[in-house]
């Protein structure tokens, strides 16, 4: 079951920078929401960090990689790794 959300409180941009830490600790314990204005006009909110949607990762291009990484390994049988060629290389 959702919980119901509270409305959202308007907070002057004066008043935030005056009750910081009061505002960020009503956000942290009671899940608190402020609309920040500026001059009567809404430029900000602050939310709770678990209201914050995840950012979807793409793990697609990493996976391929790691295919291609399987393709041209197969059939290799060099006792010496890339460390070691990288070190004769530089000599």
């Amino acid at each position: 079951m959702k919980q119901k959300q509270k409305k959202m409180e308007e907070i002057g941009i004066r008043e935030l920078k005056a009750r910081a830490s009061d505002v960020v600790r009503a956000v942290k314990e009671q899940r608190a929401r402020y609309l920040v204005t500026q001059r009567g006009k809404p430029v900000a909110v602050i939310i709770p960090m678990e209201a914050v949607l995840p950012e979807k990762q793409d793990d697609a291009p990493w996976e391929r990689l790691m295919e291609i990484r399987k393709k041209l390994g197969k059939g290799k049988k060099n006792k010496r790794n890339s460390i070691d060629i990288l070190s004769e290389m530089r000599r």
